[in-house]
């Protein structure tokens, strides 16, 4: 058999289960976001048809993460089986090295940090500002279509919305009422002879225009109750649709959303300080999960082959141990230089780690040499799994 079919045969071993993992994982991602997408359908009248859209504009930001895990999953799923049935021993015997082994692993982890690169770089924050502006777009369409005269509307957070007439033409009101109640202690109501609603997609923001009006509001003023009436010619109100919007959606553009150009253009203007810290975190991000499934690649294959021999879960679950601890340091490196203060540079010491981490694990695996704190932890957890299950 040549050294190229066996190749081709590791490649789907790790292929299969890799893409089995990226459905699994971004559906379970996605259902944080179903509830929320659901609600736009029943309570919205949003058609279906364009909660697909905004299922697709989710999704790159989705397979970034997913997409590494998912790949993890493959390398250990796929020489775990090759080390549990003996096939690795076998493919030695023939004279074929786990370096030759390794490397459909390593042509597959550059595909997939190509696809990734292209994802976090450009796809991504094209998909974050086309999935705001549709879900705007698509409840700035209901709040007008949704009013209907001479009936209280509360669509909007905080407030009720009252017109005895409206052109459904033009979307003029006439005699409009409106009860804010947004400030909690010091609710307001506002009349006015007409009104209508204005849209600004570019920076997400819904408001509605009234002109001759008078705003009725009781207050306090030095212990006492205070009744006060302030007549306008025109008066805008905010409509606040956030509470409508899925997590994530807000009126300004958030980094995520920022092209790589934007980013660094943004970030030499900046001056010192937490918004600099947080452009520059979110550069180094970027420019790194391209690496990461190389990164997984090195720390994947050594524990497929070597947990498996102690028992066929093992693997996996060290799997999801190593992705949550590599994203924690993530997270935790984050948090130290946009709270703390400490250099964006900070973000760079989790790849770097589980990089040398890696290659030392690498080079015990091409060695045969079995490390032994993996065998020694994995005994510790099948210990203590074995007397909970006992007692």
């Amino acid at each position: 058999m040549s050294i190229r079919r066996i190749q081709r045969y590791i490649a789907s071993e790790i292929l299969a289960p890799t893409l089995l993992g990226v459905f699994i994982f971004t559906l379970v991602v996605l259902m944080g976001r179903i509830l929320r997408l659901a609600e736009l359908v029943l309570n919205k009248g949003v058609p279906l048809i364009e909660i697909g859209k905004l299922f697709a504009c989710m999704m790159p930001a989705f397979l970034v993460i997913t997409l590494p895990l998912a790949f993890l999953m493959g390398i250990l799923i796929a020489f775990g089986r090759l080390s549990a049935d003996a096939e690795i021993i076998a493919l030695k015997a023939s004279g074929i090295s786990l370096a030759q082994m390794l490397k459909p692993a390593l042509l597959l982890a550059l595909a997939i940090s190509g696809l990734i690169a292209l994802l976090s770089l450009v796809v991504v924050p094209a998909s974050n500002t086309a999935f705001r502006s549709k879900v705007f777009e698509l409840l700035t369409q209901r709040a007008t279509v949704g009013i209907r005269p001479q009936v209280f509307n509360a669509d909007f957070d905080g407030l009720v919305l009252y017109t005895t007439d409206l052109d459904e033409t033009s979307g003029a009101l006439s005699g409009v009422f409106i009860f804010d109640d947004r400030l909690g202690k010091v609710p307001s109501t506002i009349t006015a002879r007409s009104g209508r609603i204005f849209s600004d997609p570019e920076n997400l923001i819904l408001s509605l225009h009234l002109e001759n009006g008078s705003i009725h509001r009781k207050a306090l003023s030095r212990g006492e109750e205070t009744y006060q009436v302030i007549n306008f010619a025109r008066y805008d109100v905010n409509l606040d649709i956030g509470g409508q919007l899925p997590t994530g959606t807000s009126r300004k553009r958030k980094e995520s959303e920022l092209s790589f150009a934007e980013l660094r253009q943004q970030y030499e203007q900046e001056e010192a300080g937490t918004k600099q810290n947080q452009l520059g975190v979110e550069i180094l991000h970027r420019l790194t999960l391209p690496f990461t499934p190389l990164i997984f690649t090195l720390i994947g294959l050594p524990l497929g082959i070597q947990t498996t021999r102690s028992g066929r879960g093992g693997g996996f679950a060290l799997g999801l141990l190593v992705f949550l601890i590599y994203y924690m340091l993530h997270s935790l490196s984050k948090t130290l230089a946009v709270d703390v203060g400490i250099t964006p540079l900070v973000v760079l010491l989790p790849p770097a780690l589980f990089l040398a981490t890696g290659l030392i694990m690498l080079r015990h695996a091409l060695r045969e040499r079995r490390i032994l704190i993996i065998d020694r932890g994995y005994r510790l957890i099948h210990t203590l799994f074995t007397r909970s299950k006992q007692g």
